[in-house]
């Protein structure tokens, strides 16, 4: 059994997110993206509230986790951020499953339809991979260079 297929897999909006919860999924998204990247930036941005949190664990550890938005909050599209494993699980095919499972929650949620993502340029191989298209919208926020890409559910097979 694979460590993903091993995981606990949850959608909670931010109102059912336990302390617990709330604390592992800063803990994890600051370990990584403020301490790993060396990147000082306002992570808890004022849209959490809003989003619906996917959390991945195994035997109470946070090893996965994606938030997730509806049209019109972030993008015009259904929108995926936030996206993050833990460092020491990397290479287990985590990051892959976690991205599967984010898009067949956007999907379950609000249907199948485009899904729009900031992702880090470093990324674009990965998302690809995915199905998802470099929408030729080139940023840099916070120091790092990123790229909306897209998701079409018509160019890219079906979830799972």
């Amino acid at each position: 059994m694979s460590l993903a297929s091993a995981l606990d897999w949850q959608l909670l909006p931010f109102d059912a997110l336990t302390t617990r919860q709330l604390h592992d999924l800063l803990q994890l998204r600051s370990a990584v993206f403020v301490v790993e990247q060396t990147c000082v930036f306002q992570d808890v941005d004022g849209a959490d509230p809003q989003a619906l949190h996917l959390l991945g664990s195994r035997a109470g550890q946070l090893l996965a986790y994606a938030r997730c938005f509806t049209a019109g909050v972030k993008y015009p599209e259904v929108s995926i951020g936030r996206v993050v494993t833990d460092p020491a699980h990397r290479g287990t095919g985590l990051g892959h499953a976690l991205i599967r499972r984010a898009l067949q929650a956007v999907a379950e949620q609000w249907g199948e339809q485009p899904v729009r993502i900031g992702a880090q340029a470093r990324l674009q191989a990965f998302y690809a991979g995915h199905g998802f298209v470099d929408a030729r919208r080139p940023y840099v926020e916070d120091g790092i260079d990123h790229l909306e890409m897209v998701w079409h559910p018509l160019n890219s097979g079906a979830i799972g």
